[in-house]
């Protein structure tokens, strides 16, 4: 397996993964039109193509796994402010869950916030009731500092996302 900065011939790819993830990982959280509505606003391939090619501090980008010339596993953020970085989204292939990408990615992550932009504090949201999420970042050191309303729809607003951070 290998994880690497994302390139256009991985968009496909990692638009199949953020799809089919978060069909999965909100399922029992959401009703399934918002998650369709959440999978067009972001999920798209000319927004991921976009956000694969146009990146900087704010947006460093996709990292990926991929094995065998498939990607299961996607990440990305950037900095926030001038010491902090968020890991605004992380999916993984459904199917290959518990192997170890996640942690990769994560770490990949990490290496690439402090190398380029040096980072010294990670922030990550994980939607209330995301038994997936929460239990992986705590594992991963990541203290909860509070929560907060969703944003960017009336329909996210009715939801809480918990803010998790750590020291990196």
């Amino acid at each position: 397996m290998e994880i690497l900065k994302a390139e256009p011939p991985h968009v496909d790819g990692i638009v199949r993964v953020c799809s089919e993830g978060n069909r999965t990982t909100y399922a029992d959280l959401y009703p399934a039109d918002y998650i369709e509505q959440i999978i067009q606003q972001f999920y798209t391939r000319e927004r991921i193509m976009d956000e694969v090619t146009h990146t900087g501090k704010e947006w460093s980008g996709y990292i990926v796994a991929v094995d065998k010339g498939k990607v299961v596993g996607a990440c990305g953020g950037g900095m926030i402010d001038e010491e902090a970085c968020e890991l605004y989204v992380m999916y993984l292939d459904p199917s290959r869950k518990r192997e170890g990408i996640g942690t990769k990615l994560l770490e990949a992550f990490v290496k690439q916030q402090k190398k380029e932009c040096v980072a010294k504090k990670l922030w990550v949201s994980v939607q209330e009731g995301n038994d997936q999420g929460i239990p992986f970042y705590e594992a991963k050191g990541f203290a909860f500092s509070h929560s907060q309303k969703g944003y960017g729809s009336k329909e996210a607003e009715k939801y809480t996302s918990l803010r998790y951070w750590k020291f990196i």
